[in-house]
Parts: structure tokens; C-alpha cells; sequence
């Protein structure tokens, strides 16, 4: 029995077949060859007639529009405009682009982010505003900076009048609720600075900066840290704790309020439409940083983070934190009130006030620290220019310097070293590996030579007694640092400084001699 779909195969394909279907087929096979001729002498045919009337009015290459002569337009008395060789176009056009960029480039050059372009939102209480206001005293200019302190309560002082930004008081929030029974309303207020701050409609504006009442910025540090950024775009840009359980329990994609952050402009305008509806989804969350970063979640906003910006959450002595400042420039400290001063045997205030001596000269190196040997004394010196000298006996590797010496104490108590979000190294308790610490004294700028000079008086400590044969810091009483000011570091790609141990004279006895600088050709921090 021979398969059915077989036979209406070979009936298909058989020359007997009667059926229309067939005869319509052969019919269409014998026409299609004939369209073909016919269509490929139609497009032969077009070709050789364009052809032939492109060749019959070609002109010569020294008429128009290749001439550079004036000709009379034909029938009307009126004269043509010259036409433009084409290299002279081409020099013109070269010409005017190089205008253009010439301009653009000084545009640029003038029209960076400047401080006038930034206002800061500081968060304060009413109840610590008489002493806190004395930190923000230390880096707040009135006269060149724009700013609002945003209070709880009036208060009976401050303002402009003491060179302080003016003082408001944060808008109602009682129909906002709050739910965390560990920490406190206020945080709700806080997180709106930025939104209120925009609200009282000031001109020219890049960028709104938070801080707290006790934060002290680098303003000039901020203002490099900026310019990195288009201001036009999206950006929440700041830096997290250093206590890596807060960072758990809160997030390691929020900035935290009190080292800084900064917000551009579009961004705040974007944050000022949906921040009440945000905040109300979010009752149950802690501080005011946290509500913050859940509010550029739902805008799809990461934090941008820069190092420069110190919360700070340690207790105890910063000594090992700002000895070894990572490379990047200093632009907020915080936690002030909490921690040690940062100089022996002065105030808290006082301790800045020192520290701004310095910032002035170069602030752009300010707290960057320089390795370096005496080779001759097998030493291991470690500058923090504008703030401490450190000399340590032996040699100690690179790796191992630019690690933070735990001095300070984790934010958790019970915590220890693991709990940090960065390494660290712990304090020597060898006899003769105790380092000798110099602080700064004197700073000052001599215009003739422009350098800056720095001194540094040994801390005047008990020291255990070493047994190592060689020689010993102790003959040393101050180490004086030269160092050329260097506003454009920051310009280049993050590099620590070189220092280099200078043969001091013999009238200089106790005194050892450091030059800090850009780093040579081939110079390596090596014993």
C-alpha cells in the first residue's frame, strides 16, 4: 500500500497533470525571464542618458561655484556675493573653532565651584548652641560664605552678628510619627535641613553641604572635593563611620550627617518633592542620616563617597586616625566634644585654632602624610604635615605606617580592633619601639624663599627604657619641616608627599631638619 502524502507528491510534480494550478505555473515560469530583460535595459538605458547630460553642462573648475570672482547675476543688474575658496573656508572655520575653545577653556577656568556657590545647613541644639557655636566660629566666614543654622528652640545669642550664620528655627514636624523607642524625634527636623534650606529660595546655588553644630570643615579641602563633580547631575556624596557595626546596623551606602555631606542642587530640588511622603514610610528608622539615605534610595541614588569626610565615631585619642590620614584631601572632623583634644594640654577650641595656622598656608596638604629613614640612625620617620613628627627606632615598612595606630576606642565599647571598617595597626608595647612624638608649635610662610616652615616640639613624655644599641630620639628636641604650599595636589593622581631627612649644621643641635615635597623621579619611601 503505497503512502497517501507519496502519490499527491509525484501527481504534483507530473507533466500530465491537467489542473489549472499546473498550467498557471509553466505560464508564470515563461513571463518572469522577459520582465528581467526588460528591466535591465530600462536602467541601462537611464544610465546612459544622465550620463550624457552630465557631460554636456560640466563647466570649467574656474567658474562658479569654485571662483573666488565677483560675476554679474544674468538678467538683473544686481552683483553676486563672492564666493569662498575652499581652504580659506576651511582656515576660517579652524579659526573660529579655536576661538570658541580658547573661550570656553577661560569660561571653564572662571566659572569652577566656588564657595559662593555652596550653602551649608548646620544642624545645632539649643541646649549645647552657647559652646558648640565656638567650633563653627573656627572655619565659617561670613563674609564669604552663604549658611543656616537650624535650631530646635530660640536661643538668646548668636547669629551674624558674631560672625556665625544666620539662625532659623526648623519648620512643625509633629505630623510626622516616630516609632524608635532608642533614639529621639528630632532626627526628623534634621533630615530636613536640606529641603528647608532650598525653600528659602537663594540664587546661584551648586551645592547645600550638612554638618552638624560640632563639625569643622576644610572649606577650601570641600571645595576641591566638589569640583570633581557636575553639579548638574544627581550626586549625594559624603563618607561612612568608622565603627564598621554602625555601618551594620545602619547602612555602608549612607553618609553620616555629622563628618558631612553634600548634595547638589538638581538633586535637592528632586529630594524637596517627595521627602514628606518619604519620610512618613519611614517611622521606625533611627537618626535623621538614615531617612536621608532611605530618601535617595527611592530616588535611585548611590552615595558617591569621598574619604575626606570624618564622622568620627571613636572615643578617646584621634592621634592614630590623623597621624596616618589616608590620601585624600582633609575635609570635615567631627565628634569634637567627645574626643580628646587633638594638641596635649590645650582646650578643644584651642587645639583647632592651632590647627587652622597651618590650613591657611596649605590646606591642600594639610594632615597628608610623608615616610621617610634616616639611614644613618636606622630611624623611621612619619610626618602629618601641620599636625605631628613621629620617630621611631628601627625601620618599619610603608604598609605598616600608613596603618592608624589604635589609639582611639570603638564607638561599641565591647567591641575590639575587628570591629573597625578599616585596618589598623596596634600600639607598640616594645620598649624601644615607642614612637617620639613631636607636635606642632610654630607654622609661617617665608615669602622670599616660598616655603613653608613648620615646627614641631617633642611631647615631653616618660619614656621606658630601651637597651638597643643605637642612637636614641631623645637628644632631639624639635624637628623643623620646609615644604613648598601645593594647591594643585588634588589636581593630580593621589600620590603621598616624599620627605627627605636634611643635614642640619651643628648650631642646630637637637634639631632635625625635614624637607616634604612631590616625589623626585624613581624616589621610593625605602630604608
Amino acid at each position: 500500500m503505497k503512502d497517501p502524502d507519496k502519490i499527491i507528491w509525484e501527481h504534483a510534480r507530473s507533466p500530465k497533470s491537467g489542473t489549472p494550478l499546473g498550467g498557471a505555473a509553466a505560464s508564470q515560469h515563461r513571463t518572469l525571464p522577459k520582465l528581467l530583460v526588460l528591466l535591465i535595459l530600462f536602467v541601462s538605458v537611464t544610465y546612459v542618458v544622465y550620463t550624457l547630460k552630465l557631460l554636456t553642462t560640466s563647466r570649467d573648475c574656474h567658474e562658479p561655484p569654485f571662483s573666488t570672482h565677483t560675476h554679474i547675476l544674468s538678467g538683473i543688474g544686481l552683483t553676486a556675493i563672492p564666493t569662498i575658496n575652499a581652504t580659506a573656508s576651511t582656515l576660517r572655520l579652524l579659526n573660529r573653532t579655536s576661538a570658541v575653545t580658547r573661550r570656553e577653556s577661560r569660561e571653564t577656568a572662571t566659572d569652577q565651584t566656588q564657595l559662593r556657590h555652596v550653602v551649608f545647613g548646620i544642624a545645632a541644639s539649643s541646649k549645647l548652641w552657647e559652646k558648640r557655636k565656638n567650633y563653627i566660629k573656627l572655619w565659617y566666614k561670613a563674609n564669604e560664605m552663604r549658611g543656616v543654622v537650624w535650631l530646635d528652640n530660640k536661643v538668646s545669642s548668636g547669629g551674624m552678628g558674631e560672625g556665625l550664620p544666620p539662625v532659623r528655627i526648623s519648620g512643625d514636624t509633629s505630623k510626622f510619627s516616630y516609632t524608635n523607642k532608642q533614639g529621639h524625634r528630632s532626627a526628623i527636623r534634621i533630615s530636613r535641613i536640606v529641603s528647608e534650606t532650598l525653600a528659602l529660595g537663594m540664587e546661584n546655588v551648586r551645592w547645600f553641604v550638612m554638618g552638624d553644630d560640632d563639625t569643622v570643615f576644610v572649606t577650601e579641602n570641600l571645595i576641591r572635593v566638589l569640583r570633581k563633580y557636575d553639579h548638574n547631575q544627581f550626586y549625594y556624596i559624603g563618607s561612612l563611620s568608622e565603627s564598621h557595626l554602625q555601618n551594620i546596623y545602619f547602612s555602608y551606602g549612607m553618609a553620616y550627617g555629622g563628618g558631612g555631606f553634600a548634595i547638589s542642587y538638581p538633586l535637592a530640588k528632586a529630594l524637596q518633592t517627595m521627602q514628606d511622603r518619604c519620610i512618613q514610610r519611614y517611622p521606625g528608622l533611627y537618626g535623621s542620616d538614615d531617612r536621608m539615605q532611605a530618601c535617595m534610595a527611592e530616588l535611585g541614588v548611590p552615595l558617591t563617597k569621598e574619604a575626606g569626610f570624618h564622622q568620627y565615631d571613636v572615643y578617646g585619642n584621634l592621634f592614630g586616625l590623623l597621624a596616618a590620614h589616608p590620601v585624600t584631601p582633609l575635609v570635615s572632623l567631627h565628634h569634637l566634644d567627645v574626643v580628646e583634644p587633638i594638641f596635649p594640654n590645650v582646650s578643644r577650641v584651642e587645639a583647632l585654632q592651632r590647627l587652622t595656622v597651618p590650613m591657611k598656608l596649605d590646606s591642600a596638604g594639610l594632615m597628608q602624610q610623608s615616610i621617610c629613614y634616616d639611614k644613618s640612625k636606622s630611624w623611621t620617620i612619619s610626618v602629618s604635615w601641620g599636625f605631628a613628627v613621629q620617630i621611631f627606632r628601627g625601620v618599619f615598612s610603608p604598609r605598616e605606617m600608613e596603618m592608624p595606630s589604635r589609639t582611639f576606642l570603638n564607638w561599641y565599647r565591647r567591641a575590639d580592633y575587628t570591629a573597625y571598617a578599616f585596618n589598623t595597626r596596634p600600639v607598640s608595647r616594645h620598649p624601644c619601639q615607642k614612637p617620639f612624638v613631636f607636635y606642632l608649635s610654630k607654622a609661617r610662610l617665608n615669602s622670599t624663599t616660598q616655603q613653608t616652615l613648620t615646627e614641631y616640639e617633642r611631647h615631653r613624655i616618660p619614656h621606658p627604657e630601651c637597651r638597643w644599641k643605637m642612637a636614641n630620639p631623645a637628644f632631639l628636641d624639635r624637628v623643623e619641616v620646609y615644604k613648598k604650599p601645593d594647591p594643585h595636589l588634588w589636581d593630580r593622581a593621589p600620590r603621598r608627599n616624599c620627605c627627605r631627612v636634611v643635614k642640619s649644621s651643628k648650631k642646630k643641635k637637637g634639631t632635625m631638619v625635614i624637607h616634604v615635597g612631590v616625589c623626585g623621579e624613581g624616589e621610593v619611601s625605602e630604608a
